[in-house]
This record gives C-alpha cells, structure tokens and sequence, in this order.
C-alpha cells in the first residue's frame, strides 16, 4: 500500500507540473485570439528620406510605400548600379522620382544637371516631367526636359542656365553630348524609366555611346522584365549590379 501512495502521489505531481504551465499557454494563446483587433497591423511607413521628401509624400496622402518600393528604395540609396524589374503599378516611377530627389538632397547646386533621366520620346519625357513637378513643387531643384521635336541648341543654351535633373531621350542626349550642350562633370545618378525600349538597336547604341563619356556614376534601369538585351549592359556601363524584383 505505502508503495501504491508512493506512486499515485508521483502521478499526481507529475500531472500538476505539466499540465498546468500547459494550460496556461493555452489560455494566453486563447486571451490573444479573441481581441485581434486591440494590436491592428500597422504598414511600414517610408524610412530615412528627405524631410521635404517626407512632407511631400504627406501632403499627396502618400503613406506607405509598396512592397517593391520597400525592397528597392534601400539598395538604390546605397549607391549601387541596380536593375528594378517589376510588373507594371508597382511604384518603379514614383521610387525613380523619390530615389533621385534623395541623391540630390532637394536642393538646386550648380549649374550642370547632377540626375539623368532618359525615356522613350517626348510623349513619356512630358508625362515624366510633370510627375517630377509634382515632387519638387516645395524644394529649389530645377527640373528640365528635352526632345527630339525641340531645337538641339535651343536645349543646349537653356540647360547652360542650370538644371539640376534632365529629362531626355537617348537620342536627343546622344546629340547633346556630340555637341557638348551637356556637362557630366556633376552626375551623380542616371535612371531610365520603362527600359524596354532598348531593345531597340538604335536606343542601345546611343546609351552606350553616351554612357561612355561618363566617368563616375550611379545607374539604374527600371522594367517590368529583365531581357537579355538589356542585362548585357553589366558589360558596358551596369558593373557590379544588383537585381531587386
């Protein structure tokens, strides 16, 4: 009998050192779940940028940035040459336009362009252009665009009055630095928004030729795909490359 008691009182303890810690676990498991609503998931809002950058964002009810935003935004401010591929409605133009108002820290210097933004052809340089104002409505950057249908020295005279961002196209870029209308001596960054169109033979050469009259700088390509036409460009001007989808 006093071996039985031994034993039954074993068991009871036993019972009692396990159960109970268990039970309690469950409990606060169960206190959790039923008030999911009292600790709501919050999104991530934008991180270390500019304050006129910040209060732009706010007063354009810009919250929080989306998820490719979030992953690209950080490694484009580290100063890497980046591909950013991602499907369509992502935020690769507003991240293009957030990413260079950083580098330049909002604010006008000089007088030779320090950001490069290429696209296809005016139609896309105009849209570009008013999206960029939009942004630097608050801050001294000076924003300019040029193209194919407007008169090559009638660019080259306004850029010589100061620009701090140029938006242009391969090919009417192309002629400006054959007719030296454009200094690189600043450049800090040089984008092309919607790169699909190098594809395009004539576009490819005229980007290489020009970024071979660049000495330093950073580049990003933006594009919903990454064909290998344009990846060969780690080959030319897109050394030490980092993808970001």
């Amino acid at each position: 009998m006093k071996t039985g008691r031994v034993q039954n009182v074993q068991k009871q303890l036993f019972c009692e050192e396990d159960f109970f810690p268990f039970q309690g676990v469950i409990f606060a498991l169960f206190k959790w779940n039923s008030i999911p609503n009292r600790y709501p998931f919050k999104p991530m809002p934008f991180k270390k940028l500019h304050a006129n950058i910040l209060e732009r964002l706010e007063r354009m009810d810009i919250a929080t940035p989306t998820p490719f935003q979030r992953r690209s935004i950080p490694v484009i401010k580290s100063g890497a040459n980046v591909f950013c591929t991602a499907p369509k409605d992502s935020g690769k133009t507003t991240t293009l336009i957030l990413t260079t108002l950083q580098k330049l820290k909002c604010e006008a210097v000089g007088n030779a362009p320090r950001a490069v933004v290429l696209v296809e052809n005016k139609e896309k340089a105009m849209e570009l252009y008013q999206e960029f104002l939009r942004y630097t409505k608050y801050n001294s950057l000076r924003v300019y665009v040029g193209y194919e249908e407007l008169h090559i020295d009638i660019q080259k005279s306004e850029i010589f009055e100061g620009v701090d961002i140029l938006i242009s196209t391969p090919k009417t870029m192309n002629k400006l630095f054959l007719l030296n209308g454009v200094s690189t001596s600043q450049l800090k960054i040089f984008s092309i928004d919607d790169a699909e169109f190098l594809i395009q033979k004539s576009d490819s050469s005229a980007i290489i030729s020009i970024t071979q009259s660049i000495q330093k700088c950073q580049y990003v390509l933006y594009t919903e795909e990454l064909h290998p036409k344009i990846k060969r460009f780690e080959s030319y001007f897109m050394e030490h490359s980092r993808i970001v989808q």
